[in-house]
């Protein structure tokens, strides 16, 4: 259990980097648009690139759980990563995180510990 547990911590880590480099990325540009230019300038960062290769990692990880546990209990521990999220959004991303948020948090917290047992 703990193999998958640290196994589930470093997928969700690298499920987060990639979203937390995507809006950083997207971020930079002002204004979303649909042009061929908007794209092109976003998807020549480094911060994109990374948040690619986070992903494709994030994605390997999970295929690796998926062959050797069950879903049904790989699959509620990635709650993880709205914790990891969080965190995210406020150390990196300085986004306001009001009470109520924190308190879902804790929650999860709760649920992931319950089917971790």
């Amino acid at each position: 259990m703990l193999k998958l547990i640290a196994l589930i911590i470093g997928q969700s880590i690298l499920l987060v980097a990639a979203q937390t480099l995507l809006k950083i990325s997207v971020q930079l540009f002002g204004s979303f648009s649909w042009t061929w230019q908007y794209f092109k300038t976003v998807f020549t960062t480094w911060q994109f690139a990374l948040s690619g290769v986070c992903a494709l990692l994030a994605m390997l990880t999970w295929m690796y759980v998926l062959k050797i546990y069950d879903f049904s209990i790989a699959y509620p521990l990635l709650g993880i990563s709205y914790i990891i999220g969080l965190f995210s959004a406020y150390f990196f991303l300085h986004e306001a995180v009001p009470l109520t948020r924190w308190i879902g948090v804790i929650i999860i917290i709760i649920g992931v510990y319950f089917v971790a047992k």
